[in-house]
């Protein structure tokens, strides 16, 4: 195992260690935690960063995980369209819970997919995978396209018409999510689409979405 690698688990468990009881460690200070051992990386390849990254991720462990899913953001100048298969493997072996999906997805995995938007046909084909954590991250992944107002070659509406169905509460508030943040840059298509589908699309996918909305619209688009 790699010296720097032990230094974060040791570090972890000492933050751990000072958690009063009932509190857990706080993300902020787990990602203080990542800037500094990062910058005790002398290799910054990202072949050594990533190799870095799976050993932390093998731990299986949250707060070793932010820090790896941390690292693999700050090599975001040396992405290329091959980073792809490493990430959807680690989304595939590694993202168990809510956090972990979103923080890959809203940082690293979004990145890459802004750079290189070819790669939605493949985030497409999540929405049909057996695991409703792929599925929620084929919405939450173009978020920070969506937000950069970066997402010409990305249509945030095909991913909500392929999850419109989906029973899983955690996959329909991804996408009621994606459609948030879609409302922030271009609410006329989102008020639309919602006024053209309100009567499939589940609520809860439905309430998600309006959340950026003034009360009056709000209360307005939920009465239908």
């Amino acid at each position: 195992m790699s010296l720097i690698v032990e230094q974060a688990i040791y570090e972890i468990r000492l933050l751990a260690d000072n958690v009063p009881d009932g509190k857990h460690i706080v993300t902020g200070d787990i990602r203080k935690l990542s800037a500094r051992l990062y910058r005790e990386i002398k290799d910054k390849t990202i072949d050594n960063v990533f190799s870095l990254c799976e050993e932390l991720l093998e731990e299986y462990s949250w707060g070793l995980g932010v820090i790896a899913f941390d690292w693999a953001y700050r090599a975001k100048g040396q992405y290329s369209e091959d980073t792809y298969e490493i990430f959807y493997g680690w989304l595939k072996k590694y993202v168990h819970g809510w956090g972990d999906c979103d923080d890959f997805c809203t940082h690293a995995f979004g990145e890459l997919l802004r750079r290189y938007k070819s790669l939605f046909s493949k985030v497409m084909e999540w929405t049909k995978d057996e695991d409703y954590w792929v599925r929620r991250a084929s919405a939450v992944i173009l978020i920070p396209a969506i937000l950069h107002k970066d997402y010409e070659g990305i249509n945030p509406l095909m991913i909500s018409d392929l999850l419109m169905s989906d029973e899983h509460d955690l996959v329909q508030k991804g996408y009621g999510w994606m459609l948030k943040s879609l409302s922030q840059v271009d609410m006329e298509t989102v008020t639309n689409y919602l006024i053209d589908n309100h009567t499939q699309m589940p609520r809860t996918a439905y309430r998600y979405a309006l959340e950026k909305y003034d009360q009056e619209t709000r209360t307005k688009l939920m009465s239908l």
